[in-house]
């Protein structure tokens, strides 16, 4: 049929009776094949293509779920919807397990079978007509916010509008409209690059500001410890509020699920916004009260945590709670997931266990050096799609069970996140300067400022000064730092991979969720 808007195949021991619905779905554009029991629809469907099966239960012979099971084994992407004369809750659920779309008890109208149809086949161009809609309205709307003055809680509601839609659109690719959203963000994090550098340095001098890393522990744990709750504080270094989103589906299933935010410190590193979570303290502070700490960075040593089990420690000792048990544990490999894992009934007696667990940094810097990889996690929505598949078989998943089990309050945030780099930038270094690719410290570092933050005194923005004439360059925008006589190898390696360090909604905003089991 031209225009067809789908062929279905009816399956009815009675479909001589049938003919008013029949005539009724083709006068709505659907093409109809009948089939009066369930061998002939089993020989139907290997000979055609069908986009839906009507099938009804009651047949002598072949029943309905023995058709149903045999029509699944030559086409189980076939959607199926059953009707039947019963309302029995066994049939029910042998027909949900046997994976029918939707469940019709007899009688049924005309207008109800079409509309059944028409949530079944067309579901998806709805959701996408529907979701265009929307999307090119919420677009006006953020435009016209943008020219607006906004606080940090304003930013925050912006970028999960965002966000939300980065995850809509990742159920409705063929809207054309992921492209818009993107530049959309672009736009944005211009002016979020405006408006923290404008406050950033009111921020880490006023206890007015927003939630910051070093606020973490005092502003979020400590109230829990304090109602002697017991709880576990994980870090997922590396994570995106997006991919947080992507995963909530799996936290609400076992725990009430509350997010708030933080803001990262700059540069948005390890070095840096991770440590101060664990010690409660600004970078300046930190070096000063721990000289070890100054001494890995000035080395430039491979690993610049190690001594977050003492900064909690002490932090929690500074804070009154320095009598509550604490486990400390850091998760780079699947191995050791799994050793935690094994060993959880070891740990519930704590008062606190904080978690730092790897993965997903891992994953954005492995992308970049590895061709399977930069296949797998090419863009954002691929990189949500991988995270959420590691959740979903993961030892991790196992251990949050198990708390939700052992009414702990879990606290699951970010020490930052990540941004896909894509305009590289001259950078002039000498060979005392760090590596970063979104962020550098050292002597006689220059670029152009429209590019980069740079910070020529870094007290004004409570970073340490390491050696004399110290500089920071913070990337702005998606930018990523190059070397004059090494573009070409930074840019096979670098461009369109995940980096952090730099400006943006991405690295700066991520989430805090507290979540108590259900």
């Amino acid at each position: 049929m031209e225009h067809s808007r789908g062929h279905i195949l009816w399956v009815d021991d009675e479909i001589h009776h049938l003919k008013p619905h029949i005539l009724y779905l083709e006068e709505k554009g659907y093409n109809l094949t009948p089939a009066a029991n369930g061998n002939d629809a089993v020989a139907l469907v290997q000979k055609n293509s069908f986009a839906l099966v009507l099938l009804d239960q009651s047949m002598p012979g072949m029943d309905g779920l023995e058709t149903l099971m045999e029509i699944k084994k030559i086409n189980s992407y076939l959607p199926v919807i059953m009707i039947t004369k019963t309302e029995d809750e066994w049939l029910m659920d042998e027909a949900i397990t046997g994976q029918v779309e939707q469940f019709l008890i007899k009688p049924v109208n005309p207008s109800q079978i079409f509309m059944a149809c028409k949530q079944v086949l067309e579901k998806v161009k709805l959701g996408e007509e529907k979701a265009t809609s929307e999307y090119l309205q919420e677009f006006q709307k953020i435009e016209f916010r943008l020219e607006e003055t906004m606080d940090m809680r304003d930013w925050w509601d912006l970028y999960n509008r965002l966000v939300d839609w980065q995850i809509k659109f990742d159920e409705f690719k063929d809207t054309g409209l992921g492209t818009i959203l993107g530049e959309q963000i672009k736009t944005c994090n211009r002016e979020f690059s405006f408006f923290v550098e404008s406050h950033y340095r009111d921020w880490i001098r006023s206890e007015k500001r927003p939630a910051m890393s070093p606020d973490v522990v005092t502003q979020f744990v400590k109230p829990c410890l304090e109602q002697n709750e017991k709880v576990c504080l994980i870090v997922v270094d590396c994570m995106r509020h997006d991919q947080f989103q992507s995963l909530m589906p799996i936290f609400e299933s076992m725990f009430n699920v509350n997010v708030s935010y933080k803001l990262s410190l700059l540069p948005t590193a390890t070095p840096y916004s991770r440590n101060a979570i664990f010690c409660g303290l600004f970078p300046d502070e930190m070096v000063k009260k721990y000289p070890e700490q100054a001494r890995l960075m000035v080395e430039h040593t491979s690993s610049l945590n190690l001594l977050e089990p003492q900064f909690l420690e002490d932090q929690l000792k500074r804070l009154g709670l320095g009598d509550k048990s604490m486990h400390y544990h850091k998760i780079w490999a699947v191995e050791e997931g799994k050793k935690f894992q094994n060993r959880i009934p070891d740990f519930l007696q704590r008062d606190m266990l904080a978690l730092v667990v790897n993965f997903v940094d891992m994953l954005a810097h492995r992308s970049s050096q590895t061709d399977v990889l930069k296949e797998i996690v090419q863009d954002e929505t691929g990189y949500r799609a991988a995270v959420k598949s590691w959740l979903e078989h993961s030892w991790l998943l196992q251990v949050l069970k198990k708390l939700s089990e052992s009414d702990f309050t879990v606290i699951v945030t970010s020490d930052h996140g990540s941004i896909r780099v894509q305009k590289d930038v001259m950078v002039a270094a000498d060979r005392e300067a760090s590596t970063g690719v979104r962020y550098k410290y050292g002597r006689n570092l220059n670029t152009k400022d429209r590019n980069a933050l740079i910070i020529h005194d870094p007290a004004q923005y409570r970073l340490p000064a390491f050696g004399p004439q110290p500089t920071y360059l913070i990337a702005r925008d998606d930018v990523f730092f190059v070397y004059p006589n090494q573009v070409h190898k930074f840019l096979s390696k670098f461009k369109n991979s995940f980096q952090h360090g730099g400006i943006s909604m991405e690295e700066m905003m991520v989430p805090v969720a507290v979540m108590k089991a259900r």
